[in-house]
């Protein structure tokens, strides 16, 4: 299995996490036992149901909204000031919502000020754990020594998918073995290894964990007999293509063998499932309705006091939804009301069309808002690939090997792609992007699914919309 970890879980942000749950443990029983004894009276005692209902309301929520400011993802390209500004959100978010759940889980209230005086040392917690962190280079924990068998075009699909030191924070490439039918190309970022001696001898001398198969022509040129001595002494043997899925969250198209293709002749949803899950994302959608209704309000006033009075606040599309079935998506107005007047073209992402108020509700997300009336019609869930207008659907499905594959899902307003893939307007750009949409058809399940709910929150509050 090319994911051998829950997506982006690995051992450097599990240890975040787990580090932060104690600090959270710590802070509220050290701290609610010191100002119980300031306030005498109360029934909060260590480990009897009080206690655990309020660590539970206490922990909980901080951890969610941790995650949901990027915290735990330790490719982010954010300094120590960006880092405390994303905890301080944190804090405040998951205090809200810990006063939001408190009514519907009516639970007796702390006594004093202690809940805002264990938010704040939280904070303090929090800044100098991910200090230590930082200067201890937690994301080279698990850290692995790899070999990339090949020095072909198939090889170069790491330097391709991978060009950033962040990318690589997971493994040391060693280098690059070459072997017979790999095929001649640009320059390898690390260095082409000529073996004089068996490959085993090699990659037990120095420590090798693990062994990248990526040749290019492969029948009647691998090693057979080494690479088993290799995994008999415990070193993993990995294919290009589960190596680049596993580290990057994609799949390669281009360059997946067609018998590998999984996606095809899914078997549809039982209709029982198909309900609860319509159910699930009609709740959501009613939840966040609640809570986005005056952003609603404002975005619709905002609009026409831009444009005029006349001007219209929403407007609708047709897209390409489950199995290709087209219907009318729904959005606030963000572009000039003559936007296509020379035919359907993809936004840009410095486009001319965009409006003043149009790009602050991009930016936000705000003008997706909208689409919560396709989550109750059911043409859309809030996770899956976006939505594409037909005819731009009809030409990436000419162009792009396995692009009608995204159409074995509902589309959905956030994504895998979303997330991992920023704004793109072009061929080259929906390539990539489907690399994504079909690791998500591979892997997707209900954890997943809160995973980028969550997630998404990031894109939200950090203004990161296209």
């Amino acid at each position: 299995m090319a994911n051998s970890r829950f997506h982006d879980l690995n051992l450097s942000n599990a240890t975040l996490i787990i580090t932060d749950i104690i600090i959270l443990f710590s802070i509220f029983s050290f701290g609610t036992s010191y100002l119980a004894e300031i306030y005498a009276g109360n029934s909060l005692v260590y480990g009897n149901a009080y206690f655990l209902i309020h660590l539970f309301f206490f922990t909980l929520p901080i951890q969610i909204t941790l995650l949901s400011v990027g915290l735990y993802n330790e490719k982010l390209r954010e300094n120590f000031r960006g880092i405390i500004v994303r905890i301080a959100v944190a804090i405040v978010l998951a205090y809200i919502l810990s006063f939001s759940l408190s009514f519907f889980v009516p639970i007796p209230p702390l006594f004093g000020a202690s809940k805002e005086i264990l938010y704040g040392t939280t904070f303090i917690g929090l800044v100098i754990a991910r200090y230590i962190a930082i200067k201890s280079n937690y994301e080279h924990l698990g850290r692995r020594k790899v070999v990339v068998l090949g020095a072909g075009d198939r090889a170069r699909l790491i330097d391709s998918s991978m060009r950033r030191k962040s990318d690589r924070v997971h493994f040391e490439l060693t280098g690059f073995i070459k072997i017979n039918g790999d095929k001649q190309g640009a320059q390898l970022s690390a260095p082409e290894l000529v073996l004089d001696e068996p490959i085993e001898k090699y990659v037990l001398e120095n420590g090798i964990e693990e062994i990248i198969i990526a040749a290019d022509e492969r029948r009647g040129n691998l090693p057979t007999e080494s690479l088993f001595n290799c995994k008999v002494n415990g070193v993993v043997i990995t294919d290009i293509i589960d190596f680049i899925e596993r580290e990057t969250g994609q799949i390669a198209v281009n360059h997946i063998y067609p018998s590998s293709v999984i996606y095809n002749n899914q078997p549809k949803q039982h209709w029982f499932l198909s309900f609860f899950h319509w159910l699930f994302n009609s709740l959501i959608a009613i939840l966040i309705l609640c809570v986005t209704w005056p952003l609603i309000i404002a975005a619709a006033i905002a609009i026409k006091l831009e444009d005029g009075i006349l001007a219209p606040v929403l407007y609708s599309q047709t897209r390409v939804g489950l199995y290709g079935k087209v219907f009318s998506i729904y959005k606030f107005r963000s572009m000039k009301t003559d936007a296509e007047k020379n035919g359907a073209q993809m936004a840009s992402k410095e486009d001319n069309r965009i409006t003043r108020t149009g790009n602050i509700l991009r930016k936000y997300r705000i003008d997706e808002l909208p689409q919560l009336f396709n989550v109750f019609m059911g043409d859309m869930c809030f996770v899956g690939p976006r939505p594409e207008r037909p005819q731009f659907s009809s030409q990436f499905e000419s162009d792009i090997p396995y692009y009608s594959q995204r159409l074995n899902v509902k589309p959905g307003l956030t994504g895998w792609a979303q997330l991992k893939y920023p704004y793109g307007d072009g061929m080259e750009d929906a390539i990539e992007k489907l690399k994504f949409d079909l690791y998500y058809i591979k892997h997707r399940s209900f954890l997943l699914d809160i995973l980028i709910l969550i997630r998404t929150s990031e894109i939200v509050l950090f203004g990161k919309g296209r």
